[in-house]
């Protein structure tokens, strides 16, 4: 992993585990507090049934208070009179009072007659809980609640229910009541998808504002490593040309020192070898044939050096330009080599810079140099041709190519060509395969730089 990677992981982690740990402490805290809430509803919920259950009780007892305490203990009238009342009172379509006496024999149920007369001390709800007996102590011990499972009048659906009971202890009588609570649980129910619908709603908002959080600290370091990209692949750009600026600032100086120095030095010698086989030569003939090699030998070491000169910096690219340069090249290529060079080299004028135009010189050298080691071609086709935009320089060979093998970069190579070329904002390509390979650089005008650079300014 590379060490940007590993700084913009340092950064995004922390805050990814702190907003973390703040998402999983908002949940604990929003459970609980959920939890808390809906208790604390359904509480009050339920208190208030209970309330009710109070007063209807209340209402109830003030109904039938003047004839129970009227009444012997065995008035069987004064017990029909409470019996009646008792069966008449109701509430709502689910609000009625049930008389049981202490030994679990019904004797009041408006909603379920099948019960009257008959001991229900034993049954037990759906839960398994004993309703009567336990109505019945309430009862005993001055009035109280129960929770228990009872079929609802108005739906004919099994329902929890709060029963409220109060003695009659005179008579021996349970008297009781009670309220559905169904609604508390669906109203309770409703309170809980409320408060998980905002608590869902708050962490996706949370996840929002990580996402977009991770997004900013991530875009920023992305930004940042491709802003450091950019300014490292500049400087290497600029870097790699004052390199080749320095390469061809020294092939100019080593060349006029070969030119002015050492090739006339040796000029200088070769004629005075001549002067010495016009003076001795005639006298011996040994030694005119000596020096006659002599002056052979100065005169192949003088072609060599102007050679290599012109190689390093040929004059011509200076004075005549890039067009009799590259035909100058090839001239020389065809001579050197005795390969067939066929060429269509046009002139391209003030297109190109000075130093643009020493970048395709060169090219074009490394690549004649890349047929004569390695192509084993017999022909090579030179073509430099300009429109509007770009000035293109094409070398071509016939030779074997390197379908099955990788290039060798090195030197002056191709890797350096294609640098040469990038740093004008150009295009390089290379299109091999057995039956030759062919070389095409393209820089761009000086005219469709400056627009181009112009555009991306803007």
């Amino acid at each position: 992993m590379s060490l940007q990677r590993k700084i913009l992981l340092v950064s995004i982690l922390p805050l990814f585990l702190a907003v973390l740990g703040i998402g999983a402490l908002i949940f604990n805290q929003s459970t609980q507090l959920s939890k808390q809430q809906t208790a604390s509803f359904e509480q009050g919920l339920i208190d208030a049934k209970k309330a009710e259950l109070r007063y209807y009780t209340a209402f109830a007892s003030s109904s039938i208070s003047n004839i129970y305490h009227s009444a012997r203990q065995n008035d069987a009238v004064a017990k029909e009179k409470v019996k009646k009342i008792l069966n008449d009172l109701s509430y709502g379509p689910d609000g009625y009072f049930f008389v049981y006496d202490y030994q679990g024999n019904n004797l009041v149920h408006p909603r379920q007659s099948f019960r009257i007369g008959k001991n229900w001390i034993d049954l037990k709800d759906s839960q398994d809980n004993y309703v009567i007996r336990d109505l019945i102590d309430m009862a005993k011990q001055g009035g109280g609640y129960t929770t228990y499972v009872w079929e609802k009048p108005s739906s004919k659906e099994l329902e929890k229910k709060i029963g409220y009971a109060i003695g009659l202890d005179k008579w021996g009588w349970m008297v009781g009541t009670g309220m559905y609570i169904d609604d508390v649980t669906a109203q309770v129910a409703n309170l809980q998808g409320d408060i998980t619908q905002k608590t869902t709603q708050t962490f996706l908002l949370i996840l929002v504002i990580v996402i977009a959080c991770l997004a900013i600290v991530g875009g920023g370091g992305i930004f940042l490593t491709l802003q450091q990209h950019k300014t490292a692949s500049g400087q290497l750009k600029a870097l790699n040309q004052r390199i080749v600026e320095t390469q061809e600032h020294e092939r100019t100086r080593v060349a006029r020192e070969l030119h002015d120095g050492i090739s006339q030095q040796l000029s200088s010698t070769k004629y005075v070898f001549e002067l010495a086989q016009i003076q001795h030569g005639r006298k011996n003939a040994s030694t005119g044939k000596t020096i006659s090699r002599g002056i052979a030998a100065l005169a192949g070491a003088i072609s060599e050096v102007r050679r290599i000169s012109k190689d390093l910096r040929p004059g011509m690219l200076d004075d005549l330009g890039l067009a009799p340069a590259l035909k100058s090249l090839a001239s020389d290529f065809n001579k050197r080599t005795g390969l067939t060079v066929t060429t269509d080299i046009n002139p391209v004028g003030s297109n190109l810079s000075d130093e643009a135009k020493t970048a395709l010189f060169r090219i074009a050298q490394e690549a004649l140099n890349n047929i004569t080691r390695h192509a084993q071609a017999s022909e090579v086709r030179i073509s430099l041709s300009r429109n509007a935009r770009h000035v293109s320089l094409v070398i071509a060979d016939n030779g074997k190519g390197f379908a099955n093998q990788k290039p060798k970069h090195g030197g002056i190579g191709l890797t350096n060509m294609a640098e040469r070329v990038a740093y004008y904002a150009g295009s390089f390509d290379i299109s091999t395969n057995r039956k030759g390979t062919i070389v095409t650089a393209r820089i761009a005008t000086e005219s469709a730089a400056e627009a181009t650079s112009q555009i991306a300014a803007e």
